[in-house]
């Protein structure tokens, strides 16, 4: 039998809370297409470099989460400590006056939220599989 924790409702759970920062990631890389191409003030440098950071752990969450119901606990460790990491900087960021243009600090703000959500998921997951 294969050690996996698939069937989890918990695990659900995480599955939906990674495929929305996806979701969320996606979103914010159109919006800034969007503003860039109308020649918004909105669209800065920063934001395009925080929005390619966040993609590319886009990409990882997902991958890690998937090696996670397959059964490995150190993919489930990768995804909390991402997401926590994730949460931490979001929120630092968002703070730091003049960085970032508001409806980004809100769009991190969210991120955090949604990381923060996904830590208690995983910890959910790791106690009860």
């Amino acid at each position: 039998m294969v050690n996996s924790i698939e069937t989890s409702s918990s695990v659900r759970l995480l599955s939906g809370l990674v495929t929305g920062y996806v979701a969320v990631v996606a979103g914010t890389i159109a919006a800034l297409v969007v503003l860039t191409a109308v020649g918004s003030p909105r669209a800065t440098t920063e934001a395009w470099v925080h929005a390619a950071i966040v993609a590319v752990f886009a990409i990882l969450l997902p991958l890690r989460l998937r090696a996670a119901r397959q059964g490995s606990r150190g993919a489930l460790r990768a995804v909390g400590i991402i997401a926590g990491v994730l949460a931490v900087v979001n929120v630092v960021e968002s703070l730091i006056p003049g960085l970032f243009p508001g409806w980004m600090r809100v769009e991190m703000i969210g991120i955090a939220v949604l990381m923060g959500l996904v830590v208690l998921a995983v910890v959910r997951v790791a106690r009860h599989g």
